[in-house]
């Protein structure tokens, strides 16, 4: 059974940071490219950043990009979203997620987290 495992996430003032961290089990997590995305109320759910198996390819979505950096560490089945900088638009509940190809689109990514809740006030 896979599971992903959101943590890190919190309420901190505008310009400040947060790392998120998402740990993973019940699959070949080295073999995966993981990515972020988020989704904010009443809106569709986006994506923030990826990173392939290696870690050698990394994408990020233009909104976050110079701020927020993934990286991942597959001795220990965990994939890193460090936010800095963050916005009041920054707010959301943030997913990680592990698809079998690298790619930006929701739907390639078969296996989902539950989500962990960052808020930035202004």
């Amino acid at each position: 059974q896979v599971q992903l495992v959101e943590s890190g996430g919190g309420v901190v003032q505008a310009g400040g940071s947060l790392r998120l961290s998402c740990t993973a089990s019940g699959l070949a997590f080295s073999t995966f490219t993981m990515g972020w995305f988020r989704q904010a109320p009443g809106k569709q759910r986006e994506f923030v950043a990826d990173i392939n198996p290696s870690g050698s390819a990394i994408s990020y979505a233009n909104s976050v990009k110079g701020r927020f950096a993934i990286s991942r560490d597959n001795a220990k089945n965990t994939v890193y979203l460090q936010m800095n900088s963050l916005k009041p638009e920054d707010t959301a509940v943030y997913y990680c997620a592990a698809s079998f190809a690298y790619s930006l689109l929701k739907r390639d990514y078969a296996h989902w987290g539950q989500g962990t809740q960052v808020t930035i006030s202004s």
